[in-house]
């Protein structure tokens, strides 16, 4: 089965080398395909071509079992910190190569959190979306946000499934959804919010006109 996806990790631990031995360990029973130390140096462990455990439970565009879609690469990052230049020079090379080997589009490329937002929360705050957007290696809602307009949970969700976050409730897709989006932004839903999902959501919606896989 050919990847149609790209999951974005942090590696949570306290070195590149540690990651690297949990990584290849098989008794952890977890992998990625490629890891990036801080210092922009990509590995690859897993062939793309094959299956890596890196997604665990989760959904996006309705793929349940998304390590067998998915290209998975984890930086080497705490989790609370920012993502070294370096770092982040080498993940856009390492997307672009992977996107136009394997026909990906750049809303094919999300976080860990996107695809299992109950349970996890990387890459995080910290890591920068919209500069990867600026580069066509990912996406950015494209609107003025009407802060006049309806804030409606019911249509937040419907928004957000659209796009392609999994089934739960409005909470947690919208602390998810500012992860990625809004990062630093706490309280209610609000009218920015509905106003971001409902474009992602016409613009690249399972039923979009650029949702093609």
């Amino acid at each position: 089965m050919l990847p149609s996806l790209v999951v974005i990790h942090y590696t949570a631990m306290e070195s590149c080398a540690a990651a690297r031995a949990r990584l290849c360990d098989p008794q952890a029973e977890v992998s990625a395909h490629w890891l990036i130390s801080r210092h922009g140096e990509a590995e690859a462990l897993v062939d793309e071509a094959h299956r890596a455990w890196h997604a665990g439970a989760g959904a996006w565009a309705g793929l349940g079992d998304v390590n067998s879609h998915s290209i998975g690469i984890e930086l080497d990052n705490r989790g609370a910190e920012p993502f070294a230049a370096p770092q982040m020079r080498a993940l856009e090379g390492l997307l672009a190569d992977i996107m136009a080997r394997w026909s990906i589009p750049p809303h094919r490329v999300i976080g860990h959190s996107d695809m299992a937002p109950a349970r996890k929360s990387d890459p995080g705050p910290r890591f920068d979306w919209q500069g990867l957007a600026r580069q066509g290696l990912s996406v950015w809602p494209e609107t003025a946000p009407d802060l006049s307009g309806d804030v409606s949970a019911p249509d937040f969700v419907a928004s957000a499934r659209r796009f392609g976050y999994p089934d739960h409730p409005s909470e947690i897709l919208l602390r998810a959804f500012r992860l990625r989006f809004r990062p630093g932004a706490s309280g209610p839903l609000t009218a920015v919010e509905t106003a971001m999902a409902a474009n992602l959501a016409l613009r690249f919606g399972v039923d979009g006109p650029s949702a093609a896989a």
